[in-house]
């Protein structure tokens, strides 16, 4: 029994539902994670395509399920000054990191990966949650014309 002794004991309930803003956190979390992978890849020179599954129905109207890669669009460019920009998206709108500012600059290509690691942890961090939240309003507000 001494080693049951040794954890901390709790009574808690599991919550049923995520708020809105932890979800939205983790899902701009998640889509950092695949740019992180997919920077890396580039940088070893390989290609990262996660599989995602995907329903097809044949002739006869029986419905086939298929394993595809997925595309991942990158989020750095190279500027016309010749640097490298990085922008994070939601969706498809560009986050406004900082007031009037959509892009970071970086002076080498190898600062990238580190780049997007801060950006991650931001995220995890709650730091960037009030830009999150305008993001996805401006998604609903796209659904709903």
């Amino acid at each position: 029994m001494s080693t049951l002794e040794t954890l901390k004991f709790v009574s808690v309930t599991k919550p049923t539902k995520l708020p809105a803003v932890v979800q939205r956190r983790n899902k701009l979390s998640d889509k950092l994670w695949e740019q992180i992978q997919l920077a890396e890849a580039k940088s070893a020179g390989t290609s990262y395509a996660p599989l995602k599954t995907k329903r097809l129905k044949d002739i006869e109207g029986n419905i086939k399920i298929l394993e595809v890669p997925k595309r991942i669009k990158p989020w750095w460019f190279t500027a016309q000054n010749g640097k490298s920009c990085l922008v994070v998206r939601y969706g498809s709108k560009t986050l406004e990191i900082s007031q009037g500012k959509s892009a970071i600059e970086l002076d080498k290509p190898y600062e990238l990966i580190h780049t997007l690691e801060m950006i991650k942890t931001a995220v995890e961090a709650g730091e960037l949650d009030a830009q999150i939240e305008r993001a996805a309003g401006l998604l609903k507000e796209g659904f709903l014309k």
